[in-house]
């Protein structure tokens, strides 16, 4: 067994002394309250960079409320006019780039299925072939943090169509023939005729007046002679048949 290396020996230094104090503190105790302090230490940092974080999200939001308002003065046509258009979308998209910087970006949803989480619905529309609840129109466009929502979109969504309703051949022909001018009587029997225009009042057709024929007049009778309607005498009858006679014997 071979003995230990004496100790080095420092000529001119003295070995530091100990405090009193140093020796009696307990070393358990003292490293629990560093582990307190510095939780508590931690703790008010979090909360430091939580108010922060609150407070940067309020300005950001503050922005976007500014990029909504210089969206709108760009469609006013008397700041186009005036030609203040291009300032205010310089503007704009300047703003975006800052935001952009921020982590701030707006979405896309059209053509996607309405989120709860990232869409309010203000409206719907009736859309044939698209699945309901699907985003067709943004109304306010929404923004993404980072990985959280900084703002809701609205949106208007697509809502079922009417089913169309069945068409029979009777309606294609009623629908191609040529209407009927006014006061016609109907092609087919037994349907009513053109109704009339709204607003106006039925017109009856009057059946056509029927002149009477005149009345043969009666013929007028021939005036009487008085001298004629006398009756000749007797013998003047005589006279005139006898001369009758001669005249065929004369023959």
């Amino acid at each position: 067994m071979t003995d230990a290396p004496p100790a080095p020996s420092y000529e001119g230094h003295q070995p530091l002394e100990i405090p009193q104090r140093a020796l009696e503190v307990d070393l358990d105790q003292a490293f629990s309250q560093l582990l307190y302090r510095a939780s508590l230490l931690q703790r008010l940092r979090a909360d430091e960079a939580q108010t922060a974080r609150a407070t940067q999200r309020d300005l950001l939001g503050i922005l976007v409320e500014v990029d909504d308002a210089l969206a709108a003065l760009g469609l006013d046509r008397e700041l186009v006019l005036l030609g203040r258009g291009a300032g205010i979308e310089a503007t704009r998209r300047r703003l975006l780039g800052r935001l952009a910087k921020a982590g701030v970006r707006p979405m896309r949803l059209e053509g996607l299925a309405a989120d709860p989480a990232l869409t309010e619905i203000v409206g719907t529309e009736p859309r044939f072939g698209v699945a309901p609840e699907t985003v067709v129109q943004t109304v306010v466009t929404g923004f993404f943090w980072g990985e959280e929502v900084l703002r809701r979109a609205q949106v208007v969504v697509a809502a079922p169509a009417p089913e169309p309703e069945p068409v029979f051949a009777e309606d294609v022909e009623r629908a191609l023939a040529p209407e009927p001018e006014p006061g016609a009587a109907p092609d087919r029997p037994g349907e009513p005729g053109p109704e009339p225009a709204p607003g106006s009042a039925a017109v009856t057709p009057e059946p056509a007046a029927v002149t009477p024929e005149p009345e043969p007049e009666p013929e007028a009778a021939a005036p009487v002679n008085p001298a004629r309607a006398t009756t000749a005498p007797p013998r003047a009858r005589r006279k005139g048949a006898a001369t009758g006679g001669r005249r065929k014997r004369k023959k």
